[in-house]
């Protein structure tokens, strides 16, 4: 699978995959100054490239981790899915889900993109569907753990 790249004047960094075993590649903030944050506050934040894949493959834009757990700071819609034929920038709506102020600096790693092959489904309109042992049972139907 090849990745085409566009980089626009504002970027500044190739997203990379930083360990071999790695199955996202890091995007960065590009930004000429500083972001702040507010507590539950959203932006969308530039990243600077467009992109193109192959028939048949998808970009899941992701939080990281380490920004997550340690400031809060996550994506609004949590996974972002980019499509084949779009060629637009890429960029990133995150969101302040901490009770302190966060700032974005210019080229920060900000989220993590991954690579993923996809299949159209063919819609069939039915008049059931088969049954189950779980049924229509769901949000915490299977037990606590």
């Amino acid at each position: 699978m090849i990745l085409k790249i566009f980089r626009m004047p504002h970027n500044r960094f190739v997203p990379e995959y930083k360990t071999e075993g790695a199955a996202g590649m890091d995007l960065c903030a590009a930004i000429d100054e500083e972001i702040t944050l507010q507590p539950l506050e959203r932006k969308l934040i530039p990243t600077g490239l467009k992109i193109e894949l192959e028939h048949g493959y998808e970009a899941q834009i992701r939080p990281r981790s380490g920004l997550s757990i340690k400031h809060g700071i996550s994506l609004i819609n949590c996974v972002g899915t980019i499509d084949e034929d779009y060629r637009g920038e890429v960029c990133i709506p995150v969101v302040n889900l901490s009770n302190e102020p966060y700032t974005i600096k210019p080229d920060e790693r900000i989220a993590q993109m991954i690579i993923a092959k996809y299949e159209q489904a063919k819609i069939e309109i039915v008049t059931e569907l088969s049954e189950t042992e779980r049924g229509a049972g769901g949000f915490g139907s299977t037990g606590k753990i």
